[in-house]
Order: C-alpha cells, then structure tokens, then sequence
C-alpha cells in the first residue's frame, strides 16, 4: 500500500512557507492522493491539454489532419509566451506544427490558431464529456490574468489527473491519437518543475507534462514513467515567486516518487 506521509508532509512544510497547492496523484497501482485538489484553480496553460484533446479527437472523426496547412496572419500573434509572435506573417505552419508549439514551449499565438480551429464550446463539451465538470476553457491565451468582463480557465487537480490517466487508458481518444498525446507531453521543455529531481543521462525515466504560468500561479500537469507504470501529478501551486514554485513543484514530485517506492 502507498505510504503518502512524506508527500503530505512536503505540502504541508510548502504551505508553511507561505503558498497554497492543489495536488492529485495517481500511483502506478491507482492508488490516489490528493491535497485540495477537488478545487479551482487558474488553469494557464494547463488547459492546453484540454485544446490538444479534442483536435486529436477531430482528427480520429477525420475533421482535420496534422498535416494541414495553415498560414500565419498578424491577427493570430497573441502577447504572451511563445516565439510566433516575433515571426513575420505568411509563414506556412502545419497543425502538427502548431500543437507542438503549443505543448512543447506553450506558445500562445500558435494555441489561440487552434482554439478558433477546434471551437472553444467544442473544447468545453470534450472536458465535460471526460469528466471534467468544473474545469474550463474560457478564454483565449493572454499572457496575463483576465481584465473586466473577461472570464477565466479553470482547472480542477482531481479533473486534470484523471485526463492524463485517460489518456494512458486510451480513453480520451483513440489509443494512436492517445500515445500521439502522450507523445507531446514528452517533448515538453521545462524540466524544472515535475522533473526537477529526476537524474539526467541514461538513468532518466521517460516524462512529460504541462506547464502553466501567469503571476502568482505556477502549475504543471504530467507523468513520470516508472517501472511499475505512469505515475501522474497535477500540481497547481498559488504563490508569488514562480522560481519558488518551480522548486515545491519539484519537491512534490520528488516525495510522489518516494512514495511508490
């Protein structure tokens, strides 16, 4: 049986210094953990798993393709992270294009293309349709907190572990679209947040996750492959100082890993 003490009391030592987590783990074995995890919290870029779903889904029904084209406008240059804002318009990206830049560095601009693509109540009756009931995509990538009248994405730890367990079940898609999904997550450029303690080299296990960042919020959402199978976090952290939360993140992780041993 999981022994959670060393992860609760990570958080707990976290949440002293003066942050606030949200924290779902899902153990090889489908032992589970959660620390306020059945709350919202700001999504960030966390919700761009959510976008990938449901183009992978619209391509299984044959709506779309990686290998289709689209041309990039100066209206689709979005502020925020990202580098396709800094590029010059016209240049021809295909979606595959667009979804890893959106996954893999979390590109704003290239995230924004896809939403108006895949439609955003599409994207929210996916979530729903997968069980996420309280998170949601409301509204496009910003790079900042929303102003007036603007409405904001949500994410719910507990909503957001089980859509990457579903993934590694093959049920949020079709298992190439799936192991397609899992896939992205792999190339995932951040490593110093789910990944942070993990040994470099030939001794690295397989991951892959997520980020999401605005101020005062520091997330990420993955997996890290073990022997005995996926172990997946979704770590939502509420703090000001997004170094240090790279760090608790890191730490959570790390005492997950211990925990299964």
């Amino acid at each position: 049986m999981t022994n959670w003490t060393g992860l609760a009391a990570t958080i707990a030592a976290a949440e002293s210094a003066g942050c606030k987590l949200g924290v779902s783990v899902i153990a090889p074995d489908g032992s589970r953990f959660a620390h306020d995890a059945d709350r919202r919290y700001v999504a960030a870029s966390t919700v761009k798993i959510a976008i990938m779903v449901e183009l992978f889904r619209r391509i299984d029904a044959g709506r779309d393709g990686l290998d289709q084209i689209h041309v990039l406008r100066a209206e689709d240059q979005a502020t925020g992270g990202g580098v396709v804002k800094e590029l010059h318009p016209g240049i021809a990206f295909t979606v595959g294009d667009l979804c890893y830049l959106m996954m893999a560095i979390s590109d704003n601009s290239t995230t924004n293309i896809l939403i108006d693509r895949v439609g955003m109540a599409a994207v929210n009756a996916t979530m729903q349709s997968l069980g996420m009931k309280q998170s949601v995509l409301g509204r496009p990538m910003r790079g900042r907190p929303p102003v007036a009248g603007e409405s904001e994405n949500w994410a719910v730890p507990t909503e957001y572990a089980d859509l990457i367990a579903a993934l590694f079940a093959n049920k949020a898609a079709s298992a190439v679209s799936c192991a397609a999904m899992i896939g992205q997550l792999e190339k995932q450029t951040n490593d110093r947040r789910i990944a942070r303690h993990l040994p470099s080299g030939a001794a690295r296990p397989a991951w892959g996750t997520k980020t999401g960042s605005l101020p005062g919020v520091v997330n990420d959402v993955g997996f890290i492959m073990t022997e005995k199978g996926p172990l997946i976090l979704a770590i939502y952290v509420e703090i000001a100082d997004p170094n240090a939360g790279e760090a608790v993140i890191g730490d959570v992780a790390r005492a997950a890993l211990d925990a299964i041993g």
